[in-house]
């Protein structure tokens, strides 16, 4: 039973599902969010493995270029989740299971805005369980001179990211955002990934942005945005890779209460970065989503044994 003054956690009313094209494969695939019971964390099933499931959890994530990809070493992986991730983290969704019938997410419109309204329409309902999350208490970092990312500590879950490109159409770009529900619903979500018309066929020779296109991702040549509706906002580029960092972090299992501070970082990076938090226990600790110090000792002690 949930306890007084605590934040419940939540999962789906309903079932929903969404049929589009993955980024990568360029396959078809269907895509089913269906409720999960408190605690249950979020899972990917394969129903063409015949319901072979993945945690979506940062020590499954193998390296992958340009996406986010979870993998158990025996042949079952599901690819390009960070958007997905994004839109469960959003809408502060704990519990959900994913089912695809294929190993990639669909790449929908290039963003998160089009799960965060399935989700939305599936309909979100507390649980009674109280919800946790990854305080960090000390300061971890990890990269080189051109990429890198560090975790702080902090009051919520702060971005502080600067991307830096070539292209005169991006440049560089910084954004500081402070995580709200509403926020990312309007200034986050819709933002869409994005790619070079110069590098699409040697991509497509890999295996890579086969289902890529101007109705799913923005696209740079000659220095300059080809989609003819242009941008959705003047910085969609950094904007984005705020949407990517949302949705990796949340494969840490919690949301994350520190500052996130990325230059030029990308997924592989992201995930250096959980494992760094990780391996220093003394950099983390796990709390309700209320003060741990409100709580009495042997909740406290519950909660520390859990983590």
């Amino acid at each position: 039973m949930l306890l007084t003054g605590f934040v419940p956690q939540k999962t789906l009313k309903n079932s929903i599902c969404c049929r589009g094209t993955a980024l990568h494969s360029g396959q078809p695939v269907t895509l089913t969010f269906h409720p999960a019971a408190a605690d249950a964390g979020i899972v990917f099933r394969r129903s063409d493995r015949n319901g072979a499931a993945l945690p979506a959890d940062w020590r499954y994530v193998r390296e992958s270029a340009l996406c986010t990809t979870v993998d158990d070493g025996d042949g079952l992986s599901v690819a390009t989740i960070e958007h997905v991730m994004a839109a469960l983290a959003g809408l502060e969704i704990d519990n959900v299971v994913i089912e695809l019938d294929g190993p990639e997410a669909p790449v929908m419109d290039g963003s998160a805005a089009p799960f965060i309204f399935l989700l939305e329409c599936a309909g979100i309902v507390t649980q009674h369980a109280p919800r946790r999350a990854i305080e960090v208490l000390k300061p971890v970092r990890v990269g080189d001179g051109e990429k890198s990312a560090a975790l702080l500590p902090g009051d919520s879950l702060t971005i502080n990211l600067t991307i830096d490109f070539a292209a005169r159409a991006i440049r560089r770009q910084t954004m500081r955002w402070q995580f709200d529900p509403e926020s990312f619903r309007r200034e986050i979500a819709p933002a869409r990934t994005f790619g070079f018309l110069e590098e699409i066929d040697a991509l497509r020779a890999a295996g890579l942005a086969r289902g890529g296109g101007m109705d799913n991702a923005i696209v740079i040549g000659d220095g300059r945005v080809l989609n003819r509706d242009g941008l959705r906002f003047p910085d969609e580029f950094v904007r984005h890779k705020v949407l990517d960092a949302v949705g990796d972090l949340y494969l840490a299992g919690a949301p994350i209460i520190g500052t996130f501070t990325g230059f030029r970082s990308g997924h592989a990076v992201n995930r250096q970065l959980l494992e760094a938090l990780f391996a220093e226990r003394s950099a983390f600790r796990l709390v309700p989503m209320q003060s741990i110090d409100d709580c009495g000792a042997e909740w406290q002690d519950q909660l520390r044994a859990s983590a």
